[in-house]
């Protein structure tokens, strides 16, 4: 096999950036710095890239680090063989090339120096200041969690924590993981697969959520070779056999330019060559492979308008794939991800992808949050600063807040580990406005119960259900971007959710919640403790007693949901498995049902308790308006609404049924009245449920 086939991330540094040769970068750092005036060869490379990206930037401060870093690395070797300072410097160059800013590779030269090195935090922050020493002390919280053992929940848990509030501490990590992915070929090949299978199902997703696009793609390929060799070398030929071959895109890229330069506008057409495990995907996805689909074409502009400019003159002079149009721009992804993508027919009939983008838009697309610069450039004290919103924040962005937020929630490491998981595996997010202004981050698929823990955390316990885009939605309903979501919360503490929640919840957040009332309330949601519990009387042979009639403190009661008895309606009730009894209205079908196979009835009797439970059904023709209407009626008796449905109409007429905590039974005719007045409402009764018996 080649050395391209052993390194992937050589065949992709061929067709972009080269690769610097650490033997060299090792030879010159054993040199050290060779005078005082500049920079020693060995960061040269570093100190060029970082200009190019920073033609103002001070270098004095990087000159320091790497003297403090060469010093206190002098006489340790990598596996390899080379010099250890050969790592900080190449992870630190991987940085520069993507445009960091200088504290974050001040940070990195130094990033293993408190580790592994007599350096201490206390030196590095008299030398270099607060906010490179919490950068340092967060990638040296990084290096004790063994990473060999990553998979394992409660290590990652450890890691995430460690990360901490600047993901810069994480950009740190991952050009380091890059780096070692690339030196792996000196270790056993059990521990390539180990590493490599931590680098895919963490490391390259938090790529993806912080947008670095170049380290993702490199790391996905590196992992590509070590655990899929045979697939990898397939598509290395299939690759190698296209590279001899005229390219398609040539032609249309050169037809793009000709017709945006009759246009009149000013427009760079690149063509991107697509890395290995893209070139994979879209073998997967369309069998054989055409020659324009070894790469896409790159149409880089000045300014926002441009694009749509592009967009326009391509779609007009060249027959669009329409289904293959997306307006990134409009709606950036979660990762600030912004471009036009859109595909066209060349005069071959060779279909191009493109993608469109400033200059501004391809930075960001490549190197993501640390294209940013340096968000607390206005001064830092020994950390970050919080942020009331989290776009203000590019470096906490809404879902590392929701990962730090509900891991500590978390009631077990294999919880945690399994919703991470899926959090990391989502691909993309959507944004809905709450009826009161706030505005929530979610990802894609989730329902208003997830919506629900965002806004309100644990207080969602009494959600009863909402609206959506004004109109009253179940629980169940999947948000799309740009929705609009009231939700409605119960007044009554006991309320909680019912396990059927969990297969409606999408987010960690939600799920871990719900598990976790669930664990604490065993017999489920909606529990009527609130209502007056009747006092149960049994007959004196029955119990085995002396005296005619006595109380069981220590019978479980339950009021029956078929008829929802309240006071003062006669009840008479029936033992049920687990020493209870349900206890229902003296009318109610299920108790002639009951008498009818011989079930003895248990004597019962109301308490002094004055307020209760009662689900009403409410007959209406439909109109606007009419929950709100309901709702106020409701409102207006002091009543508290614990659940409300609505069923689809039929005929242009519906039903409302609510179940209702009322401060006094004796108020109930009245609500019932109030209800019945509501323009279009026919008919309010009592729920007559059909139910087995017991």
């Amino acid at each position: 096999m080649s050395a391209e086939a052993t390194n992937p991330g050589a065949q992709s540094r061929r067709r972009g950036r080269p690769r610097i040769d650490l033997r060299r970068l090792g030879r010159a750092a054993l040199l050290g710095p060779v005078s005082r005036d500049r920079l020693p060869d060995a960061i040269g490379h570093v100190a060029d890239a970082h200009r190019a990206h920073h033609p103002d930037a001070d270098l004095a401060v990087l000159h320091r680090a790497y003297v403090l870093a060469e010093a206190s690395h002098r006489g340790q070797f990598r596996k390899s063989g080379e010099p250890y300072i050969t790592h900080p410097l190449a992870v630190t160059l991987i940085l520069a090339e993507l445009g960091a800013e200088t504290t974050t590779l001040t940070a990195s030269l130094l990033h293993d120096t408190v580790e592994d090195t007599e350096v201490t935090l206390d030196q590095v922050r008299a030398e270099f200041g607060a906010e490179v020493t919490y950068l340092v002390d967060g990638v040296t919280k990084l290096e004790k969690v063994d990473y060999g053992a990553a998979a394992e929940p409660e290590t990652f848990r450890k890691m995430l924590v460690a990360t901490g509030d600047d993901v810069r501490v994480m950009s740190i990590k991952l050009a380091d993981r890059l780096h070692n992915m690339r030196t792996l070929g000196v270790m056993r090949p059990e521990k390539q697969a180990r590493i490599a299978k931590v680098t895919r199902d963490v490391l390259i997703p938090l790529a993806e959520r912080l947008g670095v696009q170049a380290l993702k793609s490199e790391l996905e390929d590196l992992v590509f070779a070590i655990l899929h060799p045979e697939e990898y070398e397939r598509t290395r030929i299939l690759i190698a056999a296209n590279s001899g071959t005229p390219d398609p895109l040539t032609g249309i890229a050169d037809g793009v330019r000709g017709v945006l330069r009759e246009a009149g506008i000013n427009a760079e057409v690149l063509i991107r060559p697509r890395h290995f495990v893209s070139v994979h995907r879209v073998q997967l996805k369309r069998g054989e492979l055409r020659g324009s689909d070894f790469g896409r074409l790159l149409v880089l502009v000045a300014e926002d308008a441009d694009c749509y400019a592009v967009l326009g003159e391509l779609h007009t002079c060249f027959t669009p794939v329409v289904s293959e149009f997306k307006d990134f721009i409009a709606s950036p992804k979660f990762n600030l991800y912004q471009s036009l993508h859109t595909a066209v027919v060349g005069p071959g009939g060779e279909v191009a992808e493109v993608l469109i983008r400033t200059h501004q838009m391809h930075k960001v697309a490549e190197a993501g949050v640390i294209a940013l610069g340096n968000p607390y450039a206005g001064g830092i004290g020994d950390g970050p600063q919080q942020s009331g919103d989290e776009r203000e924040d590019p470096t906490r962005p809404g879902w590392l807040s929701r990962l730090l937020d509900w891991q500590q929630n978390a009631p077990d490491p294999d919880t945690f580990w399994s919703s991470l998981r899926e959090e990391l595996a989502g691909d993309s997010e959507i944004t809905v406005f709450c009826a009161d202004g706030h505005t929530l981050v979610l990802p894609a698929g989730a329902s208003c119960v997830d919506a629900a823990y965002a806004q309100y955390g644990e207080v969602a316990h009494g959600c009863i259900g909402a609206r959506v885009n004004g109109r009253l939605a179940t629980l169940s309903t999947v948000l799309n971007d740009g929705d609009t979501v009231q939700l409605l919360l119960a007044q009554d503490a006991a309320s909680g959710p019912s396990s059927d929640w969990l297969d409606h919840a999408r987010t960690p957040a939600a799920r871990i919640a719900i598990s976790g009332w669930l664990a604490a309330n065993p017999e489920g949601g909606k529990v009527a403790s609130a209502a007056p519990r009747p006092q149960v009387n049994v007959p004196a042979d029955r119990r085995g007693a002396a005296n005619a009639v006595t109380d069981l403190p220590d019978v479980t009661v339950r009021l029956a949901g078929c008829c929802t008895p309240v006071p003062p309606d006669a009840v008479t009730g029936f033992s049920v498995r687990g020493a209870a009894v349900t206890v229902h209205r003296h009318e109610c079908p299920a108790v002639a049902r009951m008498k009818a196979v011989g079930r003895p009835p248990v004597e019962v009797r109301w308490g002094d308790a004055a307020a209760c439970r009662v689900t009403l059904v409410a007959e209406a023709f439909g109109r606007p308006r009419l929950l709100a209407d309901l709702t106020e009626a409701i409102a207006t008796a002091d009543a508290a609404v614990i659940s409300a449905t609505v069923e689809p109409p039929s005929e242009q007429r519906v039903r409302h049924t609510y179940t209702l905590q009322l401060p006094d039974a004796a108020g109930l005719p009245a609500l019932m009245r109030a209800m019945r007045d509501v323009a279009g409402v026919y008919d309010v009764s009592r729920a007559q449920h059909p139910a087995a018996a017991g």
